[in-house]
């Protein structure tokens, strides 16, 4: 891919995203949505960077303390653990031009791989194996065809890989992220040039208006 590419991507991950994820902090849905935004995006790169290694200052600084070591840490850390993902990404060495290298990881290919699964006016959707934290899926829009109008419950991020769309706000190419809320409310349209796929990372499901849009989402899980 061409450096043009990573220097066109103009919406951006929040540092607070990216904050969560240099701590460990984040769903490992949306830390997937980091390591694939980051390996397009050289601007959220370089910002992650900076704050690990404003996080390891800190850890060194801890270190250097006398601070003894609460008895039980060993049993705190081990219950992390085990209370961790359990999915274990399968290491793909695929030449995929539309996918990024951790999204390949965990479907175990490229996009010839996925597992697509229709759930409605052309729309289809491939859910990936997270933890129950927070939801990735892959979605497939067809050129110039709208995804419902619906709102959020919770925190919605979805980042272009193929094609672009568009909504009431912006415009959103390869390598964007739109960040939606409950205070979004809006209805992405693709662009007519070229089927849309995404990634799309969720802590909570989608609000619907209209009954067939409500069945849609009992079907896909949206």
């Amino acid at each position: 891919m061409n450096n043009n590419m990573y220097n066109a991507i103009k919406h951006h991950l929040s540092d607070n995203i990216l904050l969560g994820y240099s701590s460990g902090s984040l769903p490992e849905a949306f830390s997937l949505m980091v390591a694939s935004h980051i390996s397009l995006c050289s601007t959220c790169r370089a910002q992650l960077e900076s704050f690990d290694a404003i996080g390891g200052e800190v850890l060194n600084s801890s270190v250097e303390t006398d601070t003894p070591m609460a008895s039980d840490s060993l049993n705190a850390t081990l219950a992390l653990i085990r209370e961790g993902p359990t999915h274990k990404p399968v290491p793909s060495r695929i030449d995929d031009r539309v996918l990024p290298k951790p999204i390949q990881d965990y479907i175990g290919g490229g996009l010839a791989d996925v597992k697509w699964r229709a759930v409605g006016m052309g729309v289809k959707q491939a859910i990936l194996p997270t933890s129950d934290a927070a939801s990735a899926r892959l979605l497939f829009i067809p050129a110039g065809a709208a995804m419902p109008d619906h709102g959020h419950q919770g925190l919605e991020l979805t980042m272009v890989l193929q094609g672009a769309f568009k909504d009431e706000d912006d415009y959103f190419a390869r390598g964007d992220v739109e960040m939606a809320d409950s205070e979004i409310h809006h209805t992405p349209i693709a662009d007519i040039n070229e089927d849309c796929i995404c990634l799309v990372v969720s802590d909570a499901r989608l609000k619907f208006d209209g009954l067939i849009p409500k069945i849609m989402q009992r079907f896909a899980q949206m």
